[in-house]
């Protein structure tokens, strides 16, 4: 491990965010009053306790925290995109990670929040007294909009598969990235501009001015499956990092992390792994499933273990069908 690594992948917990240093002058962010870092939901996340990142990963996921830029994660399903978030989350105590999954139809205003003005209406109607109401109320954050919050260290934003959506996503995403925050006009035209609002988390957060300003910029890691291609201004201010798909070693290094000893008696399925995939795609998750399968089939007879394992690990592109 490099000494100025923040985050190690090693999977311990070490509350090393303390030591990442201030922000660059240009992407110093001013929000307050600060807010305290919620919680993680579960102590008990296998999935993340046992992703195993390769050096460059690593590297990239420290350089996206130094420099404060979103991380644009490409590779083909089962590589570990998503995970990657959850994992930097928890080595760092950095709370939930908040998810934005991204569909066609997603827009800016979708991740940033959403008013409700119907119910607002309906509850002032039945109140004599105008002065009770709080805008604030009837606004809750999306992903992103809690994001921008100003904590005191950065929280983890995942917006999966990016590449789905509307063209002009990206671009709109860019001026948020830029400023770190985001106006909520609702709020800004009434009274002073105040109100409590509801996050992501179900917390109640204040806002001041109309404007959600953040202090400490979010670890934004957006995952793409390479089937499109972004504008360069989009690129330009992240910083990137394709996963490549596993080899015979690393696949053994994950089978330990999530199924100990278990590992070493599965060469073979790893080795029929290997093999599927150069007719096929594969998902390194079919490989876990396949391990763990075979081995409780074992314990109650005799099992062919290739047959059992192919069956189970169908590709996922289309291939030739099983005894192909």
């Amino acid at each position: 491990m490099a000494n100025w690594h923040i985050y190690t992948g090693s999977g311990d917990e070490k509350a090393a965010i303390d030591r990442l240093p201030n922000p660059p002058k240009w992407r110093t962010f001013i929000g307050s009053p600060l807010l305290k870092q919620p919680a993680p939901l579960s102590d008990d996340d296998h999935q993340a306790a046992s992703y195993r990142p390769d050096p460059q990963t690593v590297e990239q996921v420290n350089a996206a925290l130094y420099l404060r830029r979103p991380l644009l994660v490409t590779g083909r399903p089962g590589t570990g995109k998503s995970t990657l978030a959850y994992a930097v989350a928890r080595e760092l105590g950095l709370g939930p990670v908040l998810y934005w999954p991204i569909t066609s139809r997603s827009t800016l205003r979708d991740g940033l929040y959403q008013y409700d003005p119907l119910t607002r209406l309906y509850e002032v109607s039945k109140s004599d007294d105008m002065k009770s109401d709080d805008i604030g109320r009837y606004i809750r954050l999306g992903p992103l909009g809690t994001a921008l919050l100003p904590y005191r260290h950065p929280r983890v934003l995942l917006i999966d598969e990016i590449d789905k959506s509307d063209i002009d996503l990206p671009n709109d995403l860019l001026t948020v990235f830029e400023k770190g925050e985001f106006p909520v006009p609702e709020l800004a035209r009434h009274g002073d501009g105040s109100g409590t609002v509801t996050t992501a988390d179900n917390d109640h957060v204040p806002v001041c001015n109309g404007v959600i300003r953040c202090n400490a910029f979010p670890l934004v890691i957006m995952t793409s499956n390479a089937e499109r291609e972004f504008p360069p201004a989009f690129l330009r201010r992240c910083i990137r990092l394709e996963l490549r798909e596993p080899d015979a070693t690393k696949l053994r290094e994950i089978l330990t992390a999530h199924m100990g000893d278990l590992a070493e008696q599965s060469d073979d399925l790893v080795e029929l792994f290997l093999s599927r995939k150069t007719k096929g795609q594969l998902a390194t998750d079919q490989l876990l499933h396949a391990v763990y399968l075979t081995s409780e089939a074992a314990k109650h007879g005799s099992v062919d273990r290739a047959a059992l394992a192919e069956r189970i690990m169908p590709f996922l592109d289309g291939g030739p069908m099983n005894g192909d």
